[in-house]
């Protein structure tokens, strides 16, 4: 099992930044890669940036050159750096994991971009 507790959201202008923070425990060692998932009101649950454990990151169009994913395996850790945020990446912010075939996902946290 993996267990992953994102936080680092909020309300923030257009224009600011943020950044998430994903804190893996459990099976940490088999994990691969990872990635950072958006919902937003209404719409599905999209793929917005992932890593791989050789350092390959993607990035879904819209955030290229303004998200930065990273992952601290000393610490379990993943974040996304989010700069120069639009209205539009408003949404809760998941945590990906996918191990043995079984996606885990943590419990998101709240992004909020006023305009």
């Amino acid at each position: 099992q993996v267990q992953l507790v994102e936080s680092g959201g909020g309300l923030v202008q257009a224009g600011g930044s943020l950044r998430l923070s994903c804190v893996a425990s459990g099976k940490t060692s088999v994990i691969d890669a990872m990635g950072w998932y958006r919902q937003a009101p209404g719409k599905q649950r999209e793929l917005v940036a992932s890593i791989f454990s050789g350092g390959h990151t993607n990035y879904e169009d819209s955030v290229k050159g303004r998200f930065t994913i990273s992952w601290d395996k000393a610490i379990n850790t993943m974040y996304l750096e989010m700069d120069n945020l639009k209205p539009e990446d408003t949404g809760v912010y998941f945590c990906n994991t996918d191990v043995w075939g079984i996606k885990f996902w943590g419990q998101g946290t709240q992004v909020t971009v006023s305009s």
